[in-house]
């Protein structure tokens, strides 16, 4: 594990648990003296933020960690949550099949798993693979985060 990176908290309210989640997530030290961090990896419940963002994080006495505060910068990356329905669904297949279109993902379980989709990776591709998997009822999916860039490319 690389010396320049530090695990932060985020609490927040999910809409998909409806409750307040509390995730921690690796993030790049920017500058510690301004509180400056990068995303690192994916968030799994919709923290409104994607990897790669520039985020400020203090440490939080009651939570006794360098804690998430306020996006500072968006990386026009895109977070999309995809639950697997279809019980034939591989979900690593699945899961591979989005990384050939230039998406990483991480998964949760044998159903679960947050994709993201780079800033320069054109969504209208996988926008249409989620639909269509969606709309025959093989997986549901949710735009966790979704950029103004791949927003206009549905």
């Amino acid at each position: 594990m690389s010396d320049n990176l530090e695990k932060i908290l985020v609490r927040y309210y999910s809409d998909v648990l409806e409750e307040i989640v509390v995730e921690t997530l690796w993030a790049e030290i920017i500058n510690s003296n301004d509180g400056l961090y990068k995303i690192d990896n994916i968030p799994f419940y919709g923290p409104g933020f994607s990897s790669g963002d520039i985020v400020f994080a203090e440490y939080d006495e009651e939570e006794e960690r360098i804690t998430y505060r306020k996006i500072v910068e968006h990386s026009g990356n895109s977070t999309i949550q995809i639950v697997v329905l279809d019980e034939n669904i591989d979900v690593m297949e699945l899961r591979k099949e989005f990384e050939g279109l230039g998406c990483e993902s991480e998964g949760m379980g044998n159903k679960y798993f947050v994709m993201e989709v780079p800033f320069n990776t054109s969504y209208s591709i996988i926008f249409k693979k989620l639909s269509e998997l969606s709309d025959d009822e093989k997986i549901g999916f949710a735009e966790l985060n979704i950029s103004q860039k791949h927003s206009s490319e549905r």
